[in-house]
């Protein structure tokens, strides 16, 4: 983990950007003070129970990274209320117009960022779609909330290669600066330009124009990010810890006790090159067994086998031995539990517990 945020802060280290890590991949305050400048942030959130969470450990400068609706104001307005700087994020006039009327009602302005679309993934307002851009502005600045663009390269997790990667992260840049300059020139100041994704930061080499980069999932590092290009195995930070309960020796199985109850049902590698099944298989110590993998999962059971095509020989794995499994993504993995056993290099002697929360 600590590899993983140095790698990242010295890509970035040459570009006048802040980097404003997203805190959903872990929900943990412990691993959010690793990764943010200052104990006050700046941060981003996936979820207002993240926003209040962090809040009350003291982060004073948050996003809240998801499209913004009407019951979410009065969860706004009492983290604004404590001294939290929390913007939303929004893309139809119809959000801006909620922000505005709840101003006039209020007397409150809830920053806004408005979301810009670079690359077809998800949401967003296209960074040549003038007319709407303007209209959402000129509804913002009525209530004195517009506070800049935000974009997520979301596309660039299906990309393939250092070259795909660099034209994802120029393609994201060009559209949120586009953006950014469409409203200046309309008249509206347009403070932040927001872009980031883990694959995209990690390529990204012209960052003109942008204020901060976002990014979540590197901390931990997965298979999917692997998969992509972005790390290698050995850089992946997260690991479930199971144990052997039984084979099936006739199939070239062995049974542990880690199901999708403990690894998600998240096969995000399944349409990449090589398919990671449920995780790939290591030693207690973090050593991976090579071409072992979960290869199935029910509920609490897992079933590790030798990867389909593979001249490799399954290990001679007694019940009640300790492995660990990579997951495909970390965010779903941990997802599924309350806390984290901190190790530190090779073996698997714990020096600290962190809590972790999840809901909304």
């Amino acid at each position: 983990m600590d590899r993983n945020i140095a790698r990242l802060h010295d890509h970035l280290a040459p570009f006048d950007v802040v980097l404003r890590p997203h805190l959903k991949t872990t929900k943990s305050i412990d691993v959010a003070r690793h990764l943010m400048d200052s104990p006050r942030g700046p941060a981003t959130v996936s979820t207002l129970k993240e926003a209040a969470r962090f809040a009350e450990a003291g982060v004073r400068n948050m996003i809240y990274a998801v499209g913004i609706t009407p019951d979410k104001l009065k969860a706004v307005d009492a983290l604004r209320r404590q001294g939290v700087d929390l913007a939303v994020v929004l893309d139809s006039p119809e959000q801006a117009e909620f922000l505005t009327s709840h101003a006039r009602d209020t007397g409150i302005a809830i920053a806004a960022l408005i979301e810009i679309d670079c690359d077809g993934h998800r949401s967003g307002v296209r960074p040549d779609a003038t007319a709407r851009l303007i209209a959402i502005g000129e509804t913002l600045s009525a209530g004195g909330a517009l506070r800049g663009v935000l974009t997520h390269a979301g596309g660039s997790y299906g990309a393939r290669g250092r070259e795909a990667l660099r034209a994802c992260a120029q393609a994201e840049r060009d559209g949120v600066v586009l953006a950014a300059q469409t409203l200046r020139d309309a008249g509206f100041t347009c403070p932040v330009v927001s872009m980031g994704s883990t694959p995209t930061v990690h390529h990204v080499q012209d960052l003109s124009g942008v204020t901060e980069v976002r990014a979540g999932v590197f901390v931990f590092h997965d298979l999917v990010m692997a998969g992509i290009g972005v790390c290698d195995v050995d850089d992946i930070a997260l690991s479930v810890l199971t144990t052997v309960i039984g084979h099936q020796r006739e199939k070239g199985w062995v049974l542990i006790d880690a199901g999708w109850m403990a690894m998600s049902r998240d096969r995000g590698t399944a349409n990449q090159d090589v398919d990671q099944g449920y995780g790939l298989v290591c030693d207690v110590t973090g050593r991976l067994l090579a071409d072992i993998v979960m290869v199935d999962a029910n509920q609490e059971h897992g079933i590790i086998a030798v990867r389909p095509g593979s001249n490799a020989v399954l290990p001679d794995l007694q019940i009640g031995d300790r492995l660990r499994i990579l997951p495909n993504h970390a965010c779903a993995t941990g997802a599924h539990h309350d806390r984290y056993h901190v190790v530190r290099g090779p073996g698997d002697r714990i020096e600290a517990e962190w809590p972790r929360f999840g809901g909304w």
